[in-house]
């Protein structure tokens, strides 16, 4: 299997460049988005091994994107980019980033280093592994059926629950207030905010978290799921 990469550039020279490198190798399967806002709406619907981002974007900066993906996901980080300034890659670092690479550069080193981050955080790709399947403890995800297994038995669950259960996994411990789950699933409507409290009672049914200790509420501030049992 491929290893699953995002690339969120906005120069088209540098895009094409890399993009032309790895359609023309089969362990790499290139996404590509040039906005921050395009880049967290392709994360929102599909799951990716690794992001390579540069630093300038028409609506912000690298940094601010990697700020943006830090409260909702756990993603290794590249950032690739012309901006040579020590000071922008100790800060690409204290971000998040697993690693910065200066443009222009070998695409083979590019490679390398991916593999190396990839090394680093437990994420090792092996061609032929699936890498659309995630386990989170007793839930297994399949993210390109979008089917989610309990213990082995597969939980019946809507689109839109399966958004909601992978969301808060993903995010385990941290509490989410209902406004942030609008935000993420059904684009901040306010009209959705109740909503989201009909879900978390639905999904609860369906994982039998009869107890609500598995999906907990944190009054006054929101729900989170617990890794602790």
């Amino acid at each position: 299997m491929s290893i699953k990469v995002l690339l969120a550039f906005p120069k088209k020279k540098y895009k094409d460049e890399i993009i032309l490198n790895f359609s023309n190798d089969q362990n790499y399967e290139i996404t590509e988005s040039s906005t921050i806002a395009e880049t967290m709406d392709k994360l929102n619907k599909s799951f990716f091994d690794i992001l390579l981002t540069d630093m300038n974007f028409s609506d912000g900066t690298g940094l601010d994107l990697r700020k943006k993906i830090s409260d909702l996901y756990t993603i290794p980080t590249i950032f690739v980019s012309d901006v040579t300034e020590s000071t922008q890659k100790i800060l690409a670092l204290e971000y998040g980033g697993d690693d910065y690479i200066e443009y222009p550069f070998n695409m083979l080193e590019l490679k390398s280093r991916i593999r190396a981050v990839l090394r680093r955080c437990n994420n090792e790709i092996n061609l032929g592994q699936n890498t659309n399947v995630i386990d989170a403890g007793e839930f297994e995800f399949n993210l390109l059926d979008r089917t989610v297994k309990r213990d082995g038995d597969l939980i019946d669950l809507t689109g839109r629950e399966f958004e909601l259960l992978y969301t808060m996994v993903i995010n385990k411990d941290k509490i989410l207030s209902r406004e942030e789950i609008a935000d993420k699933l059904w684009d901040n409507s306010k009209a959705n905010i109740r909503t989201v409290d009909v879900h978390i009672k639905r999904l609860r049914e369906k994982i039998k978290d009869n107890d609500s200790t598995i999906i907990r509420t944190k009054w006054g501030k929101g729900y989170y799921f617990s890794s602790k049992k």
